[in-house]
């Protein structure tokens, strides 16, 4: 089963191009949902968290998603903590997935991840194809999805890894262009996971 890591930014594409794959038949795996499935059930993360972080949980013992954002955003070695704890726990997760998807036949899995190369996933993976977008586009596309205004997004936009590093740091570029459609993007995309899925 081949395994091709998809990463970028928000707004650049990723959800065609992840449609492009699963019209491959592949398996798809959500790093960011895996996550906060992890958050929700699995009791080892959450003592892990509140050892290095304290009092995070909401009244029902739950890790309070808004008390933990609140330690971590504004320190850069809280967050480095946070990934290095959460990052062990959803390899973990995502290595039981892509062995289920495997045992399942599926010819290929895909695994979504912003932090797909910080977090180590990136390793497991055959292919590594960053999506990536003008800013602007991003920007556009944000606001018209989540419906917040220009300047949140803006902020949102300028506070992600830059295209440069998913240049220099994935064998593959998708680059989701002005002039694209969903349609121009998706057929594109189709093409390059074809061409990846063929190769022995």
């Amino acid at each position: 089963m081949k395994i091709i890591g998809i990463t970028g930014p928000t707004g650049a594409g990723k959800t065609t191009a992840l449609g492009a794959l699963t019209a491959l038949g592949a398996c798809i795996i959500d790093a960011d949902a895996v996550y906060h499935r992890l958050l929700e059930e699995s009791a080892p993360l959450r003592e892990a968290l509140v050892a290095r972080f304290g009092d995070i949980c909401d009244q029902v013992g739950r890790i309070d998603r808004k008390k933990l954002g609140e330690q971590v955003f504004t320190d850069p070695a809280a967050l480095a903590d946070l990934n290095g704890i959460t990052h062990r726990f959803v390899g973990e997760a995502i290595d039981q997935l892509l062995a289920g998807a495997e045992a399942s036949g599926c010819p290929a899995a895909a695994i979504d991840a912003i932090a797909l190369i910080e977090s180590g996933l990136g390793a497991r993976c055959d292919a590594v194809v960053g999506v990536i977008a003008p800013a602007e586009v991003r920007v556009r596309r944000i606001m018209a999805r989540e419906g917040i205004p220009e300047d949140y997004a803006r902020k949102r936009v300028s506070a992600q890894k830059g295209e440069n590093f998913f240049r220099e740091n994935c064998d593959y570029v998708l680059e989701n262009t002005e002039d694209d459609t969903p349609q121009s993007f998706g057929g594109r995309a189709l093409v390059l996971f074809t061409e990846i899925l063929d190769r022995e």
